[in-house]
Order: structure tokens, then sequence, then C-alpha cells
């Protein structure tokens, strides 16, 4: 019921479509949404992951975690981070994986909704040290897709491996259009 109603949201009111998905039994690994030039894109989220059925996490820090936004943020999947210790957030993030049976973390590489020319590339970090997958989703606001493409196993060599994620979001248009990522050639 939870589906159908967000697909009759999605894809029939507004006229967006979830094309792709992540196999069920990739239970850990990193979602990388791009571009990232709104707040809107949170929405583009929630929506297309209620439609495939998955849980896609988040990490923020604790102190949104509190009454009474803290039950919204746990329900949208949200998980806290500790950012006031001294610890290294890569390795904070690959113990939550360990902590986790099911972790799919969905990260903006961009690290901000204004235009950037390179990515922040902790993602692409935690994801080695987590031992999990990456995987890219486009959030194309000019056709109205949200495209999950297939996973991407990092293979350590980043110079190499940055170039192949980028290019899952050529020719892709953000919400803001000036804003969007656009990958070296």
């Amino acid at each position: 019921m939870k589906k159908y109603i967000y697909t009759l949201i999605f894809c029939k009111l507004l006229g967006w479509k979830v094309v792709g998905t992540i196999e069920k039994n990739i239970t850990k690994c990193i979602v990388i949404a791009v571009p990232h030039t709104s707040w809107w894109d949170f929405f583009l989220g929630i929506f297309s992951r209620a439609i495939l059925e998955l849980d896609i996490n988040y990490v923020a820090k604790k102190e949104l975690f509190v009454f009474p936004f803290g039950y919204f943020f746990k329900w949208t999947g949200g998980k806290a981070l500790n950012r006031q210790k001294k610890e290294n957030k890569v390795d904070a993030i690959a113990k939550i994986f360990e902590e986790n049976e099911v972790f799919r973390l969905a990260i903006a590489p961009e690290g901000t909704r204004k235009k950037v020319e390179e990515w922040k590339t902790g993602f692409y970090y935690i994801a080695l040290k987590a031992n999990v997958p990456i995987v890219p989703v486009a959030f194309d606001y000019a056709n109205k897709e949200v495209v999950y493409h297939k996973p991407f196993y990092p293979t350590g060599d980043i110079e190499k491996d940055l170039p192949l994620l980028q290019a899952n979001f050529k020719g892709v248009i953000g919400k803001i259009p000036e804003n969007s990522y656009v990958p070296k050639k």
C-alpha cells in the first residue's frame, strides 16, 4: 500500500520515474546522489527508496536527533554521527556499517548544493574501509528521472575509479541547472 501511494504521488501526479534499482541482496553500499543542487533532492531520495522498497540511510550530526525532530530524522533513515569526537569520520562511518545488518548510505559527493568542480572523496574511502560497493544515483530534473546505476566496486585506485563513477552523471541536470556537476572529460 505504501509503495502504491508513493508511486501514485511521485510518478502519476508529479510525472517522475525511477529507473533501475539496488538489488535486495546488496544490503550494504554507498549511494552517491548527483547532482545535489537543491533541498528538493532529499524528497527525490525519499520517494525513490519507498518505490523501490529499500532502506537507504544517511548520517547527520547527533544534535539533530533530539526531540521533537529526532523522530523524523530516524524515520527517514537518519543515523546520528558524533562530530565532536576526535574520531576520523571515515572510520566512524565504517563502524556504523559494521554495527548494522542493512546499511545503504546516501551521500552527495559534491558536499554542498552550490556549484563545485571537484567531488569530496570521503565516500570513496568509506566504501573501501567498509568493503562495500558504490551505487551511483542520478537526480535528473531535465528528464524527471531518478536513475539507479549498477554497483561499482572500488579498486583502491581513486585516480582511475573516480572518472568511471563520474561518467554516470554526464548530461544530468539538477534542479538548479547552473549548479549541476559536470564530469571532466
